[in-house]
């Protein structure tokens, strides 16, 4: 008897302890919030951001620079004369520089070039197009440059025929960034130059100026004093 009723307490006890379990887990589950809500938010950038553009976010310093090329307009054939190509720092933004040489006609413009010497070895590049003349040097010239510092191009130019003549300058900046990346170009400039090529006389230089010395020549001798009083005294002999 005593065991039928342990039995029956054991058997009471059990189901109490599982229903409270069950309305415990009930209650719990109808309090709890949704899995949804305890996601980590995403952060938006909102209309007026998503609208900005990449400059704004990252701001590229420019560095402003004069490019000024120079050039002679006319020369004569077989001589030679050079043609000029400067990159400077310019204060005064002043788009007609003085000519070098005299004689010479110049053309400038201001550039704006990025300014990424502090990651990158920047090296100015240029080349000189021209047919129908002898252009020295022939192939690509390259200089570095420096924060603050000019850099310079020459280029000897001969033409041989009498005629017009057309070329391009062509001005790069290789960028080659100080951690190995791949290096990057970028074409500056383009400038087209024209060239009248003439000559003394149908004569090439050469002769020209042969020419030339024999006059100076003749006209020294026929300045000298005694050579008017030679001619008076044998005007004389010859009344």
């Amino acid at each position: 008897m005593y065991r039928k009723h342990l039995r029956f307490k054991v058997i009471l006890t059990g189901l109490l302890l599982a229903g409270v379990g069950f309305a415990c887990s009930q209650s719990l589950s109808a309090g709890a919030p949704p899995t949804e809500a305890l996601a980590t938010p995403t952060l938006s950038l909102g209309p007026a951001a998503a609208t900005m553009p990449t400059a704004a976010l990252q701001p590229a310093i420019q560095e402003a620079r004069r490019l000024t090329l120079e050039w002679p307009p006319v020369i004569r054939a077989g001589d030679a004369d050079t043609v000029r190509l400067t990159l400077e720092v310019d204060e005064n933004s002043n788009l007609t520089p003085t000519a070098e040489i005299e004689g010479h006609v110049t053309s400038g413009q201001i550039i704006v070039i990025p300014n990424l010497y502090d990651t990158h070895n920047v090296v100015a590049e240029a080349r000189f197009d021209l047919a129908g003349m002898q252009v020295v040097p022939s192939e690509t010239a390259s200089q570095p440059l420096r924060p603050g510092q000019s850099v310079t191009f020459y280029w000897s130019v001969r033409p041989a025929e009498v005629g017009k003549f057309r070329g391009v300058v062509w001005f790069y900046l290789r960028f080659v960034p100080l951690d190995g990346s791949p290096e990057s170009e970028r074409a500056i400039a383009a400038k087209i130059i024209e060239f009248e090529v003439v000559s003394f006389m149908g004569l090439k230089a050469g002769p020209a100026r042969l020419l030339g010395v024999a006059g100076a020549f003749l006209s020294s001798v026929l300045g000298i004093p005694f050579l008017e009083d030679s001619l008076r005294w044998l005007w004389k002999r010859l009344k």
